[in-house]
């Protein structure tokens, strides 16, 4: 087969994620058949280094112009594809057949208001899908959600979850010391929780501020844990005034630490360094922050709803997201419970290696091929 892959956002934070591990283990699995990689111009560096039957093309246009119904699908024609994979949820309108599409989650649609634009929006997912010759959720929430908001085929779908990089399972010889090197750069000298991701509606992090405000109260005399902190690893505080205004009420500012995105090498030495990782994520089409952590050695605290339960099983403690005292309840219980913590960590590193990019990728290259012979 000579298949086509829309790689464009090889370099965004969660769809990117995707599309490198998928390349990577395409690269382990599969060498009889060829892969074109479409991607911005000068990007091939976003990617893992790729075996012969793998090539990289430029395309400058993005999958948020207009003219991307028309101009996209003529470029992809000219690869005399057997097949494309379009690997995030934005269908051109003339896209040629057959193709399958990865569907992360349904935020976009489900979480926008009432309006012209959200009906477009779901009429545009549900061509897309329905016209897809198979449609690859990440999760059985996920495929629960498209179900509820697209009138889509369930033939169509088949469920492949993600993985963590393998470069969390991996700890390189000198981990320890690149791990103590990064927290002397940010001059973090003290027991923190972490967050790690996307500040969007849906992520609660302003739940997370307000538990970690109860938190804080109901540690102020703990010898251990009386100088916690909260470290939050996203996208630029200025860009939230929600968040910020969260921090402000909850009256313990000056131990919240906004420190942006930042590269694996020190996303990794944070993971390895909190006292827990809190996720309490109101929807998640899969949720792979919790098992980096989990990789990385660190207990986790997560949400009770979406896929989290699905992906984390009993391998963290999982809360109510809209109660904050619920929040902070799972938290303490993490950082006094030595013996949980213990369990945690043991039962995250398992849950962790269940997922690989070697073995989502075989599954994926099954549905490649039941979509290039037709079969249901």
């Amino acid at each position: 087969m000579r298949i086509v892959m829309d790689a464009r956002h090889a370099r965004d934070f969660g769809i990117g994620t995707y599309i490198r591990g998928l390349l990577q283990g395409l690269a382990e699995v599969d060498s009889s058949n060829r892969y074109v990689i479409v991607l911005p111009p000068s990007e091939e560096t976003q990617l893992p280094k790729l075996p012969g039957n793998f090539e990289t093309v430029s395309y400058a246009g993005t999958d948020l112009d207009y003219s991307d119904h028309v101009a996209f699908p003529a470029f992809l024609r000219r690869r005399k594809p057997d097949l494309c994979h379009i690997t995030l949820n934005r269908v051109p309108w003339f896209m040629p057949r057959p193709y399958v599409v990865t569907v992360h989650d349904m935020s976009r649609q489900l979480l926008a208001g009432a309006g012209w634009r959200t009906q477009a929006s779901l009429y545009r997912a549900r061509r897309g899908l329905a016209r897809a010759r198979r449609v690859i959720s990440v999760s059985q929430a996920t495929l629960r959600s498209v179900q509820s908001a697209l009138d889509v085929p369930v033939s169509h779908f088949r469920v492949v979850s993600n993985a963590p990089d393998v470069r969390f399972l991996q700890r390189p010889p000198d981990a320890d010391q690149e791990r103590l090197r990064q927290l002397e750069r940010f001059q973090i000298n003290y027991p923190f929780v972490l967050y790690a991701g996307h500040i969007r509606p849906q992520k609660n992090v302003p739940r997370l501020i307000e538990a970690f405000a109860v938190l804080r109260t109901e540690l102020a005399d703990d010898p251990r844990y009386r100088d916690l902190r909260l470290v939050i690893l996203g996208a630029d505080i200025n860009q939230h005034p929600e968040v910020r205004r969260a921090a402000t009420q909850s009256r313990q500012a000056p131990a919240i630490r906004f420190l942006g995105f930042v590269p694996f090498e020190t996303l990794r030495a944070f993971y390895e360094s909190a006292e827990v990782f809190a996720f309490p994520s109101l929807y998640e089409g899969f949720g792979l922050a919790p098992l980096e952590a989990m990789a990385c050695g660190t207990p986790v605290v997560t949400s009770n709803c979406s896929s989290l339960p699905e992906v984390v099983g009993d391998a963290a403690v999982q809360v109510n997201p809209d109660n904050v005292f619920d929040i902070a309840r799972g938290l303490r219980e993490v950082l006094q419970d030595s013996e949980l913590r213990l369990r945690l960590v043991a039962n995250g590193t398992r849950q962790a290696a269940r997922f690989s990019w070697p073995r989502t990728a075989a599954a994926v290259l099954d549905v490649y091929r039941e979509a290039v012979v037709g079969s249901t």
